[in-house]
């Protein structure tokens, strides 16, 4: 059987910079940055006190009510919400499908970690019997799948996937993979996260992995830069919609890009910190060219994973030298984490995006605040401004926590 191909024909975003692709694409190519004083909670305490916050994102304009949306946890109404952008971007409808050969892969890197903190007062303050008969199914990772599959009434392949950072990624290629293998022939699939609570930046500011610009928060997110101090945290959730190429073509779908390849590999090396080398990271993007058969000379762009944290940053470098070789100064890097911030295990999905469209328009979104490049990041990272260039081949980057890396390639058609 020769291998059945995939297609991305549907986008669906929950950023910073807006809850619509085209507004956070706009608003990326301008070099505008969506990262802000933390307004939904009191982060005066707080070391750090700004993030790529969602503050507009109101669930009841997704068709949840009250009632409904009190039964999500934050980071499972964006999810939600985003496989809703996404499903009416694709203009496919359930109801005329298989319900049995559409599935979803949504996963999130942490979960419900609101959920977690607001319970666990309660408990603490009122006591364990006044505990949220939901907070399990809140909580819980698998939650934004569960409840897009439920939404949309289809009864396919469903599974959530918890790589740390890699999850947004992790997931498209796990539901590229059903398709691939003739057990479906649409996935709905990315991450979701809303891990910026005081839970969650208590952690992190615990672990000094974070910038401390409060004085200048949009200038914080600052990867490649020698004077880079750490990532920005942010929330939000990234959605594609994938189908069997000739699925898409009968029914007269738009075709962002087609999924041509999916590496992945494991650091086994330390539960946080990168190999220095960047050779786990190098063996995803070798494993995705190896899958879709190209040389490292065809790829035209990189959405870097680009954290803004000085190990990370150089390992990656390092990654994208031994991967391209002497092609590493010829492809056109960027990481959009400068503008909206690290969105965690969501990360990976609304990248894939942003690397769709750019295969759909041949503009490279800037790399913000690369101001003096660290003198070891010398590639091409794309500075300040975006720029128009022909691109037919693009990879999206993701690495996480626990020694994940994946890589995505994307092709135009």
């Amino acid at each position: 059987m020769s291998k059945r191909r995939i297609v991305v024909t549907g986008l669906g975003v929950i950023t910073s910079l807006g809850e619509s692709v085209d507004e956070m694409w706009d608003a990326l190519l301008m070099g505008k940055s969506g990262i802000k004083m933390i307004s939904r909670w009191d982060a005066s305490a707080f070391p750090v006190r700004f993030g790529g916050e969602c503050t507009d994102f109101d669930i009841a304009r997704y068709g949840l009510d009250r009632r409904e949306a009190k039964r999500l946890d934050r980071f499972g109404q964006f999810g939600l919400a985003a496989a809703v952008n996404a499903v009416k971007d694709s203009g496919i409808d359930f109801t005329k499908e298989d319900s049995y050969r559409c599935g979803v892969v949504i996963g999130s890197g942490i979960g419900g970690l609101e959920t977690l903190e607001e319970e666990n007062g309660v408990m603490l303050q009122r006591g364990m019997s006044r505990v949220s008969p939901f907070t399990v199914p809140r909580l819980m990772v698998n939650a934004a799948s569960g409840n897009v599959s439920i939404r949309f009434a289809i009864h396919g392949p469903n599974t959530a996937v918890a790589t740390a950072c890699a999850t947004g990624a992790n997931a498209i290629g796990d539901a590229a993979r059903y398709i691939e293998h003739d057990q479906a022939d649409v996935m709905i699939a990315g991450g979701s996260e809303a891990a910026l609570c005081s839970m969650g930046m208590a952690s992190f500011c615990a672990a000094r992995a974070l910038s401390t610009r409060n004085e200048e928060p949009q200038r914080a997110s600052r990867p490649w830069d020698r004077d880079r101090d750490g990532f920005v945290m942010g929330e939000g959730a990234g959605v594609v919609l994938l189908e069997e190429y000739e699925h898409a073509k009968a029914r007269g779908a738009r075709i962002y890009a087609e999924l041509i390849g999916y590496g992945m590999s494991g650091d086994a090396h330390h539960i946080t910190a990168p190999e220095e080398n960047g050779k786990g990271a190098s063996m995803a993007m070798k494993y995705a060219l190896r899958e879709a058969q190209i040389s490292p000379e065809a790829v035209d762009y990189i959405n870097a994973h680009g954290t803004s944290t000085p190990l990370g940053d150089l390992a990656e470098t390092k990654a994208i030298k031994a991967s391209f070789g002497e092609q590493a100064k010829k492809v056109t890097i960027s990481s959009t984490k400068s503008q909206l911030g690290h969105l965690l295990g969501a990360s990976g999905g609304v990248e894939a995006i942003i690397t769709c469209k750019v295969v759909q328009h041949n503009l490279i979104p800037p790399t913000i605040n690369l101001d003096n490049p660290d003198p070891e990041c010398d590639l091409d990272y794309t500075p300040h401004k975006a720029r128009e260039k022909k691109v037919v081949y693009a990879m999206s980057n993701s690495f996480g926590f626990g020694g994940h890396n994946a890589s995505l390639l994307f092709r135009k058609l």
